[in-house]
């Protein structure tokens, strides 16, 4: 036994099976596309759909956004497959798991420990800066110091900003943190809720924005490149897909509830597949809406759906209202989903012994992850409460897309290996809908800046330490003591 060794997929369903004794199956069909929806339908499209457009695609934002949702496709059949075949905690990890060994595993479970954790950050502190937005036009001006990382970039240079800390991101990781310790349905019941008020409302922002179009903002609908690759032109769209590629991450995040579903064989496709058509069509929708209201090149701001709005001549007052409401509510399901994705891959992996064993424990009260949803909000927290957006809006979406080229080629692997397994989901003509996946995700990782490649560089530098440090000694697998 070995970095290569391979965990056999009838001990992972056994595990799945005795893990009903610590974990609820509570979690159906639309609680499922709920989270997945949430936690997609967040920063993608209140920030990046306008600063993507603005830097990097104009309009053909809308193309970006349907490249990397084709992307996902593929993907997600080849996910449905293994979450069919699988349903256990972990994701693309325990899937790496199955198909190519324990050291390939770890690194897809370090990569999207750094998606959902930096996510999370993220997207707290997108709303801490609605929350202050909102609370300032009501005549309530938190202070100053408590409003922002205490650090930024400047010029591609960390310097201070002469704050303390951004108190609010702060605030709202922690009280989701709290929730997700109580209960997960509980946090399911909450989350359907803001995703559902969410969707109603983009649908009106789309709806109402439709008739206020200037179709000549759409001219030139694809830019002409300017000279540089990623610049606008077709390099442009595929920069920008690459980057709005982490805002699918919820995508990957279902499967992590698979020891939670009821009927997962059957839940979890469905599920996988619902989230993706309703997210891309709201999406495009919106795309195409904002950058039809206001030229492109405008829309590098905070909170392009409220400018576009803004830029209209008549009194839509109401509607940016509503974007203020659902920004600020609508974004906290996005920051559940991350944490919760998170806690569930440390639990599959203390359970398998390469991360302590406190992340696999579960509350006696609560039958949760307590100790790994502690950690994880505590983490959060302090990212989103002093490392400036700027940093972490540059790690995100490469580890995301090798985690998916990983589980399509980890189709293509178990065919081989073990052709005769119980499939209640198959993953369509194979091998060429696994290779387009796999074609996508590195073609999409291959048009980000150098400079992202290198933080994954030192990032899986640092996690293959810490495999070769604790989890190469403490492997169950290692020890022939991977039984449930």
């Amino acid at each position: 036994m070995g970095i290569w060794s391979r965990k056999s997929v009838d001990v992972m369903r056994q595990q799945a099976s005795a893990s009903e004794a610590h974990l609820h199956r509570n979690l159906g069909v639309v609680s499922l596309t709920a989270f997945g929806v949430g936690s997609t339908i967040g920063a993608g499209i209140f920030v990046l759909t306008g600063t993507e457009a603005a830097h990097h695609a104009g309009p053909a934002i809308t193309y970006a956004f349907v490249l990397a949702s084709l992307a996902c496709f593929f993907a997600g059949l080849c996910y449905a497959e293994f979450a069919a075949m699988v349903p256990i905690a972990g994701s693309a990890y325990s899937y790496a798991y199955a198909t190519m060994g324990e050291l390939v595993a770890w690194i897809i479970g370090w990569c999207i420990s750094l998606e959902y954790v930096f996510s999370a950050a993220v997207v707290a502190i997108g709303w801490s800066g609605y929350t202050q937005s909102a609370l300032a036009d009501l005549g309530v001006h938190l202070p100053a110091l408590l409003t922002a990382a205490p650090l930024k970039l400047h010029d591609g240079h960390i310097v201070a900003s002469g704050t303390l800390l951004d108190l609010p991101a702060v605030l709202v990781t922690l009280a989701c943190t709290v929730l997700l310790v109580v209960s997960t349905r509980q946090s399911a019941i909450l989350n359907t809720l803001i995703v559902s008020a969410k969707v109603a409302a983009i649908v009106i922002i789309i709806v109402v924005g439709a008739r206020y179009v200037d179709p000549a903002n759409w001219q030139p609908f694809v830019p002409p490149n300017t000279g540089e690759f990623g610049s606008f032109g077709l390099s442009g769209v595929a920069r920008a897909a690459a980057v709005v590629f982490f805002a699918y991450i919820g995508f990957d995040g279902i499967s992590t509830l698979a020891e939670e579903c009821r009927n997962p064989q059957r839940t979890i496709p469905i599920s996988l597949f619902l989230a993706l058509a309703i997210c891309t069509t709201l999406y495009v929708g919106v795309s195409l809406v904002i950058t039809g209201l206001t030229k492109y090149t405008g829309l590098d701001v905070p909170d392009p759906i409220y400018f576009a709005l803004s830029t209209v001549q008549a009194d839509l007052g109401w509607l940016k209202f509503l974007v203020a409401v659902v920004a600020v509510f609508g974004l906290i399901s996005v920051i559940l989903f991350s944490l919760l994705g998170q806690v569930r891959i440390l639990y599959a992996m203390g359970r398998d012994g390469l991360m302590p064993a406190a992340f696999a424990r579960t509350s006696p009260r609560f039958r949760t992850p307590h100790v790994g949803t502690l950690w994880t909000g505590a983490l959060a927290a302090l990212t989103a409460g002093f490392v400036p957006l700027g940093i972490l809006g540059e790690l995100i979406s490469i580890g995301t897309l090798l985690a998916f080229a990983i589980v399509c080629a980890g189709i293509l692997v178990l065919r081989h290996t073990q052709p005769q397994a119980h499939r209640p989901f198959r993953t369509p003509l194979v091998p060429l809908v696994p290779g387009l996946g796999v074609l996508c995700c590195v073609l999409l990782m291959f048009s980000l800046p150098d400079d992202t490649w290198l933080r994954l560089l030192a990032w899986l530098v640092i996690g293959v330490a810490i495999y070769w440090a604790y989890g190469r000694r403490h492997s169950k697998l290692a020890r022939g003591n991977d039984a449930p």
